[in-house]
């Protein structure tokens, strides 16, 4: 029996890597096994000590574990990057958010204000932060650990809440009562690139060899790009 493929992976892109993991199994007859956490996440496990055979979590932070010799220095994988998005209740009226200022003004008005602690929170933090409204609506700010709680947290809310997440992860909850308002305007988007790299110690060098290559090959990258990882 070949061995298990086991892929520690950020969040952000789990709807378009769990149907390129399906495709390749069907294709390769391997399985892989994902554990999903967030880069914060992912740095504090591997720092830990816990090993997998393909790591895939921001660019900065595979070039970290390169560095500190955890990743193998050949056999990366660009997977894509994601952006930021604004996310609300179907129920709920979208406001204006052609602009910084428009999402300013919208963020001010809001009840309530959720976004998560991974990577694309640490951004939207800075982000609220430059605008000077991050203290003011300290006392109304939600945070979560990862998208998907903070995505339970609006699905089953209440007034006028607003929340900022990954785009892959809002348009996985489309069907639970979520809507994708709009991703931030230009002038304050903020891109997460993503990369696949084998770690130094995998248990499974040649199924994590293989694997990196599948993530690489054009059919997987237009697979990701219908989930919205560009």
């Amino acid at each position: 029996m070949t061995a298990e493929i086991h892929v520690l992976s950020a969040g952000a892109i789990e709807p378009g890597l769990v149907e390129a993991v399906d495709a390749f199994r069907e294709e390769s007859g391997n399985d892989v096994r994902i554990t999903w956490a967030t880069t914060p996440v992912i740095r504090k496990r591997i720092a830990g000590g816990e090993a997998a055979d393909v790591v895939i979590a921001t660019q900065e932070a595979i070039e970290d574990f390169a560095r500190e010799g955890e990743v193998a220095a050949k056999g990366r994988a660009p997977v894509g990057r994601v952006g930021i998005g604004i996310v609300m209740r179907r129920s709920s009226p979208a406001p204006e958010i052609s602009s910084a200022g428009a999402i300013k003004y919208a963020v001010l008005d809001a009840d309530s204000v959720v976004f998560n602690r991974a990577t694309s929170g640490l951004h939207v933090e800075r982000m609220l932060g430059e605008m000077g409204i991050l203290e003011r609506i300290q006392p109304k700010t939600v945070r979560y650990g990862n998208g998907p709680s903070m995505m339970e947290h609006l699905i089953n809310g209440k007034g006028k809440e607003i929340g900022f997440g990954a785009i892959t992860e809002i348009l996985m909850f489309r069907d639970k009562g979520l809507k994708l308002v709009g991703p931030l305007p230009d002038e304050i988007q903020h891109y997460t690139d993503y990369v696949a790299a084998i770690m130094s110690d995998a248990p499974n060098p040649g199924g994590a060899k293989q694997f990196t290559r599948y993530l690489a090959a054009p059919a997987t990258k237009a697979l990701f790009a219908a989930h919205g990882i560009e």
